[in-house]
């Protein structure tokens, strides 16, 4: 058996070690890129969000390099992510690849029921080597948003233009090579130092803003045009309402950890404008953006993938939202036809915006 699954920014480190922790061969598909997209656009029905095509061209390349498994998380409610297992598994026995079709669902009462699933693809593997597999797996995660955070922080204040991408990189290599427990938490140690090597201006103004929306389209930076880069180097230093450890527990650990960000606080703050669930992040992204005003971020980012239903619920809320908290909202919109350059265009309006917002602010507290 080897197992395949699609690229969603740095999940592939998390779940890669937790499987090879159980001695299952993966076959990771290439970084996705613009020949991944054009191969899932060319097979995806038309109005499918990006993230499907991607990952059907994922699976694609996968294929090609030889894997015959795959393992895909599911989903309920509105959202069509729930669906995205079958349609790609039966897109691609329609063009002809033969694959094995694994899907994780979230567990709806206890954790079992996420373990039994994964023996699907672990066979008779014991239970405490499943379980051990699982937290060997969420421990990157966590190792891994350690090190992106760092890097949200660095990459404004950065004194050679590159520099904290390069470490970054560098960073999740050490992680991503660590084959045990004990190698991953020396490589989390070895991964913040090569961060912290990275040479900064401390004294350097910085904007901060948030990024909420979708899950996929936040974490894999082909989808987003890497807007955290573009970003960094516009001196904005970065939030993300979703990491993936976060998401983690949320979801498929149902809280059990205790002491890491949830998205109930998001929940609980989306009430005055939003209730009920409707799919996806939709809530989350509504209940964000005040949370991150009382934090005192400049702004907010929404970014979700074209005709992503539960965002554009939130889209449609979110003026209401914006002008209720005093905090400047920008949504984007990313499918195929997306372009970089005028992403990057809209963002140093957004960002122009937010410094003549904070500038006058501050002339006018002065002038009090």
């Amino acid at each position: 058996m080897k197992v395949t699954f699609p690229h969603m920014g740095n999940l592939y480190i998390c779940v890669k070690g937790m499987l090879e922790f159980l001695d299952i061969e993966v076959i990771l598909p290439p970084a996705s890129s613009k020949r991944t997209l054009t191969l899932g656009a060319k097979y995806s029905p038309e109005f499918a969000c990006m993230p499907l095509k991607l990952n059907l061209g994922n699976l694609i390349e996968a294929s090609e390099l030889g894997a015959d498994t795959i393992m895909m998380a599911g989903g309920c409610g509105p959202c069509r992510f729930g669906y995205y297992a079958q349609i790609e598994h039966s897109i691609l026995q329609d063009l002809g690849y033969k694959y094995n079709l694994v899907v994780l669902e979230p567990p709806e009462k206890h954790i079992t029921e996420l373990t039994s699933r994964v023996r699907q693809i672990t066979g008779k593997k014991s239970w405490w080597k499943v379980i051990q597999a699982i937290k060997y797996g969420y421990l990157k995660s966590r190792a891994v948003d350690e090190v992106e955070l760092m890097s949200f922080k660095i990459r404004p204040r950065e004194l050679v233009t590159g520099e904290t991408d390069r470490a970054l990189a560098e960073a999740l290599k050490e992680i991503d090579r660590a084959g045990n427990m004990q190698e991953l938490k020396l490589a989390e140690v070895r991964g913040k130092e090569i961060m912290n090597d990275v040479a900064v201006d401390s004294r350097r103004p910085v904007i901060k803003v948030a990024l909420t929306g979708e899950i996929f389209t936040l974490l894999e930076p082909f989808a987003n045009l890497n807007i955290e880069r573009h970003l960094g180097r516009l001196a904005v230093e970065v939030d993300r309402s979703i990491y993936l450890s976060e998401w983690i527990n949320d979801h498929l650990f149902m809280g059990l950890l205790k002491g890491i960000r949830s998205t109930k606080e998001y929940c609980r703050s989306a009430a005055p404008y939003l209730n009920h669930f409707v799919g996806g992040h939709g809530l989350e992204t509504v209940g964000s953006i005040p949370v991150y005003a009382r934090q005192g971020y400049a702004g907010v980012i929404q970014v979700f993938p074209f005709t992503c239903m539960p965002e554009i619920v939130a889209e449609s809320i979110l003026p209401k939202v914006s002008a209720a908290n005093d905090i400047p909202v920008m949504t984007l919109i990313m499918d195929e036809h997306t372009g970089e350059a005028g992403m990057v265009t809209r963002l140093e309006a957004f960002v122009d915006l937010l410094e003549r917002r904070q500038n006058r602010g501050y002339t006018m507290k002065n002038a009090k």
